[in-house]
């Protein structure tokens, strides 16, 4: 099942994918881009543009800037965490300063959590009618043959 979205929201999606933050780009272009699971930049869910998103993990990664941390801020990101868990969306929240500071961290714990969802997805998610997974075998694996160890 593919996750609604606002099709008036892809070209500020894009905009937002060629003016990346540094913190942006360096956790796409140091780890998320080469991850043995596929994730996208600047994905459209809903009436949101999540920084990044997995959906063999149903798991959304956002960066947060300082307008994040103020009253407004903090209850924006509440009701969109609440309307993405609505999809079975988990959302991951790092600072621009945990990317800066522990960048190692960060990228650990993303690992984990795709790890666990993609284990927890297989269990709890329906079966088709000849008994597969809805995640597909080649899901773990890159195109490269570079698999990720559950």
């Amino acid at each position: 099942m593919s996750l609604p979205y606002q099709e008036k929201l892809i070209p500020r999606a894009k905009e937002l994918r060629k003016n990346a933050t540094k913190q942006e780009k360096h956790l796409w272009y140091d780890f998320l881009c080469r991850y043995p699971v596929r994730f996208q930049r600047q994905k459209t869910i809903d009436h949101f543009i999540a920084d990044f998103y997995c959906n063999a993990a149903k798991l959304v990664i956002e960066i947060d800037g300082s307008q994040h941390y103020d009253e407004q801020g903090l209850a924006r990101d509440k009701e969109r965490t609440a309307i993405l868990s609505e999809y079975g969306v988990e959302v991951l929240r790092f600072s621009n300063l945990d990317i800066d500071r522990n960048f190692e961290g960060v990228c650990k714990v993303i690992d984990l959590t795709v790890r666990k969802r993609i284990q927890w997805l297989a269990v709890t998610l329906p079966q088709s009618p000849d008994g597969d997974s809805p995640l597909k075998e080649g899901a773990l694996t890159r195109p490269q043959g570079k698999s990720l160890p559950l």
